[in-house]
């Protein structure tokens, strides 16, 4: 595969494709976030965050949102370690790790910002580049968004697929989309 041309397939399993939507969950969206899962189009992907809960909690609310993902077919990667991910039989994990072994059997996603942190997520094996800001975002105020000649630049470098994030929703990423990308992820929007 080129190096500007995503994989839209996953590594593991052969064959099985990515989701198109993924839902990022955190404090802001937990209230309703059940029926948001039962909401998103069947066979999404969600990044379980919940960092503001502690780990027992944050455990039971994983358990939780697992169950209702697996009701309409959707993948639910951890925010955190490779570790705790397998030990939580998550579908992949999510975040800046830089050892690819720590991932060994799990799909890893990353988030990546620029081009020091794409080349990061690639020696560690990550399969999906969540590459943000596209759009001003809430989450991070303040923050420039990537112009869309940056958008395609840094996509080029990521060896994944790509889905795109901040201030996403459908509208704007049929707008923005091109062929770097596979998707689109937002926390308001879907929620």
């Amino acid at each position: 595969m080129l190096r500007d041309q995503p994989s839209t397939v996953l590594p593991e399993p052969a064959g099985f494709a990515l989701p198109q939507i993924w839902l990022f969950t955190d404090k802001r969206n937990d209230r309703d976030l059940d029926r948001t899962i039962l909401r998103l189009p069947r066979g999404s992907g969600i990044i379980f965050r919940h960092y503001h809960l502690d780990e027992q909690s944050r455990r039971q609310r994983f358990e939780s949102v697992r169950k209702t993902a697996r009701r309409r077919g959707h993948m639910v990667f951890l925010a955190g370690s490779p570790a705790l991910a397998r030990r939580w039989r998550a579908d992949g994990v999510h975040g800046r790790h830089s050892r690819r072994a720590l991932n060994r059997g799990l799909l890893h996603s990353a988030p990546v910002h620029n081009a020091q942190e794409i080349h990061q997520a690639n020696r560690a094996g990550a399969a999906i580049y969540f590459l943000s800001p596209v759009f001003a975002t809430r989450s991070h105020p303040g923050q420039r968004p990537l112009n869309p000649a940056q958008v395609r630049r840094l996509a080029a470098l990521c060896n994944g697929v790509v889905i795109f994030l901040g201030g996403m929703n459908q509208r704007r990423y049929r707008a923005r989309k091109n062929s770097s990308s596979h998707g689109w992820a937002a926390i308001d929007a879907l929620s």
